[in-house]
């Protein structure tokens, strides 16, 4: 199955439904209690997580029959779901909540990600705000585009590179270990200035639509960054993993840095990590 732009309809259909059913109804009704911990008190799920994305898996089941389907929460009950995206055909990839600790803080920053792969390539993404009926969405070679609730519809550009202590930009720095965390944040003061919205869906947005100029992300999990490598690419931007290779949603650890060209990159990694 090739997929096209008419399966890109068909998917965001998918999910705004399961936005509209399960995630919008909990939205600010989420008690203290019905957030629940994973790998520590930072890394939460609730309801909202948990049905949107059996919702999302069942209607994808239905529309892409033999689609492989990976989510956040269905790779949380088997993690061998992350080995089968390098050889199938078809994979769709969903954070039903991307920002669940903003979501459950009554904290307007959170979306829903979607990638679609292909034999281990990104081919589409779609980053949805559920709250505005805002979308992203790429597909490869056609370029990235920002599309309103109205339906206004306008072309993504990345910023245009700057000087490293005129940038701006977003880093997970706290997920790093040390010695590479200190570095870091010792380093941000060499930039104008440094964000973490916790919310790869907000970050990839603004990087994407030229608001900043980077994003710097140390966890390396595809849901959080298969669609948004993507449309950051059609939007004219460069990303690669911390250790200069290509991006793969095959790829689970590492870091990755996106940026308005290759020089901006290779000039924003040695001012951050100093190599």
């Amino acid at each position: 199955m090739h997929f096209s732009e008419s399966h890109l309809i068909s998917l965001q259909s998918i999910v705004a439904e399961a936005a509209e059913i399960e995630i919008i109804p909990r939205w600010r009704k989420i008690a203290k209690d019905d957030a629940r911990t994973k790998s520590n008190y930072l890394d939460l799920v609730t309801d909202a997580d948990e049905q949107a994305e059996w919702r999302m898996r069942d209607a994808i089941g239905q529309q892409f029959k033999g689609a492989l389907f990976v989510g956040e929460e269905s790779v949380a009950r088997d993690k061998s779901l992350l080995n089968k995206i390098k050889d199938a055909d078809l994979c769709i990839i969903v954070d039903p909540v991307d920002g669940t600790g903003n979501f459950a803080w009554g904290l307007p920053l959170f979306g829903v990600i979607a990638a679609v792969v292909e034999k281990g390539e990104t081919v589409a993404g779609l980053i949805y705000d559920p709250l505005h009926k805002e979308w992203l969405g790429a597909m490869r070679g056609g370029g990235a585009w920002a599309r309103s609730a109205d339906g206004t519809e306008r072309r993504l550009a990345v910023s245009e590179p700057d000087e490293v202590s005129k940038m701006s930009g977003v880093c997970s720095w706290y997920l790093m270990d040390d010695p590479m965390r200190s570095t870091v944040v010792a380093n941000m003061t060499k930039l104008t200035a440094t964000f973490n919205y916790r919310c790869a869906a907000y970050e990839y947005r603004l990087v994407s639509e030229g608001r900043i100029h980077f994003g710097c992300h140390w966890k390396l999990m595809p849901w959080d960054h298969a669609a948004g490598v993507l449309i950051h690419a059609e939007a004219g931007g460069y990303s690669a993993c911390l250790d200069g290779s290509p991006y793969a949603p095959t790829k689970h650890a590492g870091g990755i840095m996106s940026a308005p060209d290759k020089d901006s990159w290779q000039a924003l990694k040695k001012a951050l990590f100093g190599d």
